[in-house]
């Protein structure tokens, strides 16, 4: 059984990890040019924007705040978050959006489940959701993308709409899987978004049931002229 030392040790390193992710984000958002902001992302119908103003709500509004975006919502989670993240996109500057992250990177938000991991699965995944789309060459460090990985659970993937009947996930690039059954081949974090419930662009995944995982050019664009 996990003492409290170990314990607090181990949470110490999720918190060191959301930081650094948090202000590398920033400085990669300080880099888009003003039409890569209104690029679609992976994240269903929102832009990179939506995706940035969404990354940092946690940590602009206080609870009876969200409570009341919530009930607007007429208790919709996903309609909230939608809303909200549509209104801040419009109502701030780029470089406010990413200033919110960078100014936050110790902030103890977490999501309503998952804990201090699952902060850490929030900022990494939905930067992978603009660097992906946006064909930027970044590559999450190992240990983030190891804490997340060992986190997957077939809890996880229900909540996210995954199907992985039949598939083992296999990553090129490290030494992990998940699953069994015909495998998917793709670097680590192209298997973390995945297991996200994100459809990848074409290419970036191998393997016979890969086509189950990715989204057709027409769909992509299709999605970004929704938005």
């Amino acid at each position: 059984m996990e003492n409290a030392t170990t314990r607090e040790g181990r949470l110490t390193v999720v918190r060191d990890a959301i930081a650094a992710e948090r202000r590398e984000l920033a400085d990669l958002l300080d880099t888009l040019r003003d039409e890569q902001w209104n690029e679609q992302s992976l994240c269903g119908r929102w832009r990179v924007r939506e995706v940035a103003a969404h990354m940092s709500m946690g940590f602009r509004l206080s609870l009876p705040a969200t409570l009341g975006e919530l009930v607007k919502a007429r208790g919709n989670l996903h309609r909230m978050t939608d809303r909200v993240a549509r209104r801040d996109a419009a109502a701030h500057s780029t470089s406010a959006l990413a200033g919110f992250l960078r100014d936050n990177a110790h902030h103890p938000w977490t999501p309503p489940v998952g804990g201090l991991a699952g902060a850490l699965g929030h900022d990494v995944v939905h930067g992978l959701d603009i660097t992906v789309a946006l064909g930027l060459d970044r590559r999450v460090p190992e240990d983030r993308l190891r804490i997340l990985l060992d986190q997957i659970r077939p809890s996880g993937l229900k909540f996210f709409g995954v199907d992985l009947d039949a598939v083992r996930l296999s990553a090129e690039d490290l030494d992990w899987s998940y699953g069994s059954g015909s495998p998917v081949f793709g670097t680590a974090q192209n298997l973390l978004l995945l297991a996200y419930g994100r459809k990848l662009p074409a290419g970036r995944l191998r393997g016979e049931p890969s086509g189950r995982f990715t989204c057709r050019a027409d769909e992509f664009t299709r999605r970004a002229d929704e938005a």
